[in-house]
């Protein structure tokens, strides 16, 4: 049998590199997204270190208010209730800044898992349409060696009826 090369083999070998590299690529977008995540975790952790800081020193506040302590020592727990406030107000920020990071991470990811999801879409055509070509391929090479076995079949059959005719 006659072996034929499938005619867009190198395509399916490029789009099988693009489908690779499409996965390298989703699997690199996952694991920053893991890493802005844990970031995330991190500054939360540290976010509410403070504000339970805060809520602590709030407490100690009115319990010296409700003791009726000295007015310096009031104001200096007011002023460095006002130092954990700014504090927290930073760590709410860098919390902020670190979720719209992870958002973007996360949409990044998506849109590697949607071009991962057409190179792969691609692939799966092309080796349908290898499968069909390979068909239609043995099918056409079965039709012309069914026609060469008649002719053959013909030509032998005419040789006998010409040998019986001489004889």
């Amino acid at each position: 049998m006659n072996v034929l090369q499938y005619p867009l083999e190198q395509l399916i070998k490029v789009k099988n590199k693009r489908f690779e590299e499409a996965l390298k690529i989703l699997e690199e977008k996952k694991a920053k997204l893991k890493k802005e995540e844990e970031i995330l975790l991190q500054k939360e952790k540290e976010r509410d270190e403070v504000l339970a800081h805060k809520k602590e020193k709030l407490q100690q506040l009115r319990e010296t208010l409700d003791k009726e302590s000295s007015s310096a020592k009031i104001q200096q727990m007011k002023s460095y209730l006002e130092v954990v406030k700014e504090k927290l107000a930073v760590k709410e920020e860098a919390v902020k800044r670190q979720k719209t990071v992870v958002a973007q991470a996360e949409k990044e990811a998506e849109e590697a898992k949607k071009v991962v999801f057409l190179r792969q879409k691609d692939l799966e055509k092309l080796e349908m349409h290898k499968k069909e070509w390979i068909q239609e391929v043995r099918l056409c090479s079965e039709r012309e060696e069914g026609l060469a076995q008649d002719e053959m079949g013909s030509v032998r059959y005419a040789r006998q009826k010409q040998q019986k005719g001489k004889k």
